[in-house]
C-alpha cells in the first residue's frame, strides 16, 4: 500500500490515529460489515489487482471518511493508486481515518476539526501535488486553480450537485482538465439521491430527533433528486409534505406528485420541519426563518452548510442551549424559539452516530466513480471541465447492478 506524505511541515493531531489500536479495530470492524455487502467494488477490485489502471498515479482526494468510502479507497489503492486526503467538514469518522492510516493509504482529518482545520487539510491534499482529484464541492479544483497548477492535473471526478454548479459557474473556463460530474449520471440521481438520501435523511431525522414522522408536517426545499426522495420517503411514514421549489418545472411535477407546492413564505407558518435539498446558498433565509411557529425544526441535506442562513439566524438569536451534541435550541428575538440540526451541516452524516446513504447505493456510486476515474487516466473520448459519466459506464453498472438484485433486462 502506499503512503501519504507526513513530514513535520504536514503533520496533523490525526496521523497519530493509526497508533490507538482501539480505533483501528473498531474501524476495521465496521468496514468488514460494509465491504461485504458492496458485491460491484469487490469484483471491480479483483480487476484493479490485475490490471493496476492507476500505477504511478497518485489521486487528491477529498470525500465524507465514513466505512463504505473506506472501501472505494482500498479498491483504487488495489489499482495502484496512492491517495492523499481528507475528509469533509464535520463528518469524519476518527476510526475510519486510523483504519486507513494503518493500512498505508494516506487519509487525515479529524472529526472534531475546525472549519479552518478542514481548509488547512485541503491545502495538505493539494501540497502533496497530486496528479488526479477525487473532488467533493470542487473544493480541490478550486485549490487548484486558485494556486495556477491546473495544466498539472490529468483529471478527475466530482461526487456533487453542489460541486457540479461550482465547475459549471465560478470555475468555468478555468479547469483545462476533464471533471467527470458523478452527480450528472442517471445511476446516482436514482440510487443514490433520490433512494438512498430519501431513506437516510428520514432515519436520521428519527434518530436524532426521535419525533414520530406520522401527521408532522414537513416542508421540503428543494424538489431535484435528493428533495424527490425526503418528500417521497416522508410520505411513505405519514408525514404530510409540502415542496418550496423556483424551477417551474420542478414545481409542476411536485403538484402533479400530489405534495402541496407555495412559496417559503406561505409555508413557514404552517410547517413543523424544514429540509433544504437544493445545493445552493441562503434558501432557508432568515426573514423566513423569523415567520416559522415556535419549536420549528430546522436540517440540511445539502453538502454544503450554507442552505440554512445561519449567519443571519444568529443574528437574531438572544440564547443558544446544546440539546445533545446534535441538536440546538436557538431562542429568538421574537420570543420563539427554532431548532437547529448539526449546526446546519448534512445531518445524514454530521449527526450523532451517523450511517449516511445505504451501502447498495453507494456502492453503484463509488463504482462510477472508480470506472471514470479509470476513464480518465485512459484518457478516452473525454473533454476539459464538467462532463456527465460516459454512457457506457452508466449502463454497465445499471447491468451489473440488476443482475445482483435478481432482476433481469
Amino acid at each position: 500500500m502506499t503512503q501519504a506524505p507526513t513530514n513535520s511541515a504536514n503533520a496533523s493531531p490525526a496521523d497519530a490515529n493509526a497508533a490507538d489500536a482501539e480505533l483501528v479495530e473498531r474501524g476495521r470492524a465496521r468496514i468488514a460489515w460494509i465491504r461485504s455487502r458492496m458485491a460491484l467494488l469487490a469484483g471491480l477490485r479483483e480487476e484493479f489487482r490485475r490490471t493496476r489502471p492507476f500505477a504511478g498515479r497518485r489521486i487528491g482526494v477529498s470525500l465524507h471518511v465514513e466505512p463504505k468510502t473506506a472501501v472505494l479507497l482500498e479498491v483504487l489503492a488495489e489499482g495502484g493508486a496512492e491517495i492523499v486526503g481528507t475528509g469533509n467538514h464535520g463528518s469524519t469518522q476518527d476510526d475510519i481515518v486510523a483504519f486507513l492510516q494503518s493500512r498505508g493509504i494516506g487519509i487525515f482529518g479529524r472529526r472534531a476539526d475546525t472549519l479552518a482545520d478542514h481548509h488547512a487539510n485541503l491545502a495538505r491534499v493539494l501540497d502533496a501535488r497530486p496528479d488526479m482529484l477525487l473532488d467533493n464541492g470542487a473544493d480541490l479544483a478550486a485549490g487548484i486553480v486558485e494556486r495556477g497548477r491546473a495544466a498539472s492535473i490529468l483529471g478527475g471526478t466530482e461526487e456533487t450537485t453542489s460541486g457540479g454548479d461550482r465547475l459549471r459557474g465560478e470555475l468555468s473556463g478555468k479547469v483545462p482538465f476533464p471533471s467527470i460530474v458523478i452527480n450528472d449520471s442517471p445511476l446516482k440521481a436514482i440510487g443514490e439521491n433520490k433512494h438512498a438520501v430519501g431513506q437516510s435523511v428520514v432515519e436520521s431525522f428519527m434518530r436524532i430527533t426521535n419525533l414520530m414522522i406520522p401527521g408532522r408536517r414537513f416542508c421540503v426545499v428543494g424538489y431535484g433528486w435528493c428533495g424527490r426522495g425526503i418528500a417521497q420517503y416522508l410520505r411513505a411514514l405519514g408525514g404530510r409534505v409540502a415542496i418550496v421549489e423556483v424551477d417551474e418545472i420542478k414545481a409542476l411535477e411536485a403538484a402533479l406528485d400530489g405534495y402541496r407546492v407555495a412559496p417559503l413564505a406561505d409555508f413557514a407558518p404552517w410547517a413543523e420541519v424544514f429540509i433544504t435539498a437544493t445545493g445552493r446558498a441562503g434558501v432557508l433565509p432568515a426573514e423566513a426563518i423569523a415567520l416559522m411557529r415556535d419549536g420549528a425544526v430546522l436540517a440540511n441535506s445539502g453538502h454544503f452548510p450554507w442552505e440554512i442562513d445561519t449567519e443571519g439566524l444568529g443574528a437574531m438569536t438572544t440564547a443558544t442551549t446544546d440539546l445533545d451534541g446534535t441538536l440546538r435550541r436557538l431562542d429568538l428575538a421574537n420570543g420563539r424559539h427554532v431548532i437547529l440540526v448539526a449546526e446546519g451541516r448534512m445531518f445524514n452524516l454530521a449527526g450523532v452516530e451517523p450511517k449516511g446513504n445505504s451501502i447498495e447505493s453507494m456502492d453503484i456510486g463509488f463504482m462510477l466513480q472508480a470506472l471514470s476515474l479509470e476513464r480518465v487516466v485512459s484518457g478516452k473520448d473525454l473533454a476539459a471541465g464538467a462532463q456527465p459519466v460516459p454512457d457506457d459506464i452508466n449502463r454497465r453498472i445499471a447491468r451489473l447492478m440488476t443482475a445482483s438484485m435478481g432482476a433481469a433486462l
